[in-house]
């Protein structure tokens, strides 16, 4: 197909041989490889100015192998004897992207000089060879693919993370500090108040049927000794937190301000406690139902008011 205007058929105008059409390749090497781009087109010498050029369309002649890369490009290299007349190269730009031989189509150029006949100008067809990259392998070694480069960072760059991590760390330690702070404000207002007040208000914490669960049995029955072992450390000045079951009640034993019943119901509770504890015990609904009233009962009957005169000092 001829791009342009052709009012006649080839066989009504002049068909002039015109040599070879001439293959360029653009990497400069010995061979054409895969991917190697390549120009293929004609040279044409005296033309006079004005004349109009209707070029070959290539977009048929190509594939998935050889892909036209650039359509024509026409450079006017330099005038001729006369300074109307000049030297023009037309190309195409190839590529192939498979290895073997390609035998490249004839060029065919209409030429029509101002007041003449359009004259065809035929140039033989070039063959593209094409080859890939021989590899040895024997002595070929594969390698990873490199990771992308890394360059160092500068301050500039290191700045805004700088900031951000004071940042960061300033409002972590002004949390950390009001934790702290809210936390020793309860200790204190806590610390204030009688033994057994603070005795009964963290027993009614766990006044409550989910701790009655298997799974969460050490937790409630620890939670109940725990404020009792405060308690009797501060009520009867013994070193609970610190003792066992068996030496609590040991230091308790004989005590006037106990009843026997007291005395009683507490063991067995500690004693529940330090199998569920330790012993993977599991006890029945009973025993937990009467856990907190049987903790609240012995607080209530051994507590001691506080003298009038110490009150008055806090």
């Amino acid at each position: 197909m001829i791009r342009g205007l052709l009012i006649s058929a080839l066989l009504l105008s002049g068909i002039i041989p015109k040599g070879e059409a001439f293959l360029e390749q653009l990497q400069k090497r010995d061979s054409v490889l895969i991917a190697d781009q390549v120009r293929y087109g004609f040279r044409l010498e005296d033309v006079q100015a004005g004349s109009a050029i209707a070029l070959p369309d290539w977009s048929r002649f190509t594939g998935d192998t050889l892909v036209l890369v650039q359509d024509w490009q026409l450079d006017t290299l330099k005038g001729g004897k006369k300074a109307s007349r000049y030297e023009i190269r037309g190309y195409v730009t190839l590529a192939a992207f498979e290895e073997g031989e390609y035998v490249l189509p004839p060029v065919s150029v209409r030429v029509q000089e101002p007041g003449r006949d359009a004259d065809t100008l035929v140039f033989d067809p070039q063959v593209l060879q094409v080859r890939t990259m021989p590899v040895d392998t024997t002595t070929f070694v594969p390698h990873d693919i490199k990771g992308q480069i890394r360059y160092p960072l500068t301050f500039r760059e290191l700045v805004p993370w700088i900031l951000g991590g004071l940042l960061l760390a300033a409002l972590a330690a002004g949390a950390v500090r009001l934790v702290r702070r809210r936390r020793n404000a309860a200790a204190e207002a806590e610390s204030k108040d009688p033994a057994y007040i603070v005795a009964l208000r963290r027993l009614e914490h766990w006044r409550d049927e989910k701790y009655w669960a298997p799974e969460r049995q050490k937790q409630f029955y620890s939670g109940i000794t725990d404020t009792l072992r405060a308690y009797i450390a501060d009520r009867f000045a013994i070193d609970a937190q610190e003792m066992t079951t068996a030496e609590i009640f040991d230091a308790l034993k004989g005590n006037p301000e106990l009843t026997p019943e007291l005395y009683g119901n507490a063991k067995e509770l500690f004693e529940t406690a330090d199998f569920v504890k330790f012993a993977k015990h599991v006890a029945p609904e009973e025993y937990n139902r009467k856990a907190i009233p049987e903790a609240v009962g012995f607080v209530m009957g051994t507590y001691k008011e506080e003298p009038q005169e110490e009150k008055e000092a806090q």
